[in-house]
């Protein structure tokens, strides 16, 4: 079997101007990756790669593929990332296979939440393009290659980086980039999803970059007439040439976005809105204690998803660092097929997995409709301390609730794991 630094190589799937991607696993922690492999054209390539690797593997948010490890081996380097079991948005860019409208917005509000998390750390994309944008089994979709496309010296011109269809003005003119070109590549993604054609087409990469720079778009009401006149407002917005008329963040465009959602009848399918988040955390216990500015960037940080009526949540023997906390609804816990614990609105489970490496004891699934908030363990590290603080010590005081010998006797049942 072929290995290339620990990994041994499953299957290759995937190839594109920056590299190889292979299916492979990692013996050491006993999980599949991603593993995107680039030819190492110079020592000083290598260094390079390595920092770019460094960078992107401190973003941790549940809306970016997590880089675990990179190295460099012969005359290679490799990339070790989440593997998303899923598509990218390539395949709903075309018009025989778009999404509804609702869907498209409830993406592109994920991919704001990623980026406003990269970009308050100094990191930006460069990239943003629907081959970039991943799918996962729960329908989340999550950001890749944040900065490989630099780190593997794909100038589409000398100087320049990025994709021509998606890459903004000032990108293409050499200045200086800002989270706006980010928002502005958003923009184009955004209008292929909706329209089903390229903001700036042009087959000749010279006509490409002249639509970005000098043209408008097509009028989204023109090609889809049934969509509501803010998503052409919206998406006008983010493709301004002139970085200072844009969204100047991506919550800007994210809180539009929520509008816009409401506008053809349907809330984000994770709530309707921020404010209905923080409004479910401050009725809860295991929230009283966090100042309402620290609930509002909570909700910039974590997933909340919807789970329907008996789906399965958490599987007993599995390995998984995610925790939960219920905002609304019931779960119940069961251990060898029974039924040990019902918990609710203010409860959490999969605490466990602060302690690293410890499968889950009981499968948990949802007992009614539950609204959750999902936590990854590792992505505590990146919250503020005093919100750190608070989260530690509600879930050591879970643990004490459950391990107590008095709880135990009143109530025998909630014990979940």
């Amino acid at each position: 079997m072929l290995t290339i630094g620990r990994y041994d190589i499953l299957t290759k799937i995937g190839e594109g101007a920056t590299g190889v991607v292979y299916l492979a696993w990692d013996p050491v922690i006993q999980r599949k990756v991603a593993l995107k492999v680039s030819k190492a054209s110079s020592p000083e390539f290598v260094e390079d790669f390595l920092h770019e690797a460094k960078l992107a593997g401190q973003l941790n948010h549940p809306n970016i593929v997590s880089v675990y490890d990179a190295g460099a081996e012969g005359d290679y380097c490799y990339i070790a990332m989440e593997f998303i079991n899923g598509s990218t948005l390539a395949c709903h860019c075309d018009k025989q296979n778009l999404l509804p409208p609702d869907r498209s917005l409830e993406i592109a509000l994920d991919i704001c939440k990623g980026l406003d998390y990269a970009h308050r750390r100094g990191v930006i994309h460069q990239d943003i393009k629907p081959s970039n944008i991943l799918i996962d089994e729960e329908g989340s979709a999550k950001i890749a290659d944040f900065g490989i496309a630099r780190m593997a010296g794909k100038e589409v011109m000398e100087g320049i980086w990025g994709s021509p269809h998606y890459i903004s003005p000032e990108q293409i003119s050499g200045k200086m980039v800002s989270p706006r070109s980010d928002i502005f590549s958003l923009g184009c993604v955004l209008y292929e999803l909706l329209a089903g054609e390229q903001s700036f087409p042009g087959e000749d990469l010279l006509v490409a970059f002249f639509n970005a720079t000098n043209t408008e778009p097509a009028p989204l009401s023109g090609i889809r007439g049934e969509l509501p006149v803010v998503l052409e407002e919206i998406i006008c917005k983010a493709l301004k040439k002139a970085p200072e008329e844009r969204y100047q963040n991506s919550m800007e465009m994210a809180y539009d976005l929520t509008v816009a959602l409401r506008s053809i009848g349907r809330a984000p399918r994770r709530l309707e809105s921020i404010a209905d988040v923080i409004g479910y955390m401050q009725n809860l216990s295991f929230f009283l204690e966090f100042r309402k500015e620290q609930l509002q960037e909570l909700t910039s940080i974590v997933t909340v998803v919807i789970v329907t009526e008996g789906r399965l949540i958490a599987v007993e023997g599995e390995i998984d660092d995610t925790i939960y906390i219920i905002l609304s609804g019931e779960a119940k816990v069961m251990k060898s097929g029974v039924e040990i614990a019902t918990i609710g609105a203010g409860e959490c489970f999969g605490e466990m997995a602060l302690l690293g490496g410890k499968p889950r004891s009981a499968n948990v699934s949802a007992k009614t409709d539950c609204i959750l908030m999902k936590i990854n363990a590792n992505l505590l590290e990146q919250f503020p301390e005093s919100i750190a603080l608070l989260f530690y010590k509600n879930f050591a005081k879970t643990l004490l609730r459950r391990l107590s010998p008095a709880v135990g006797k009143t109530r025998p049942k909630n014990k979940p794991r």
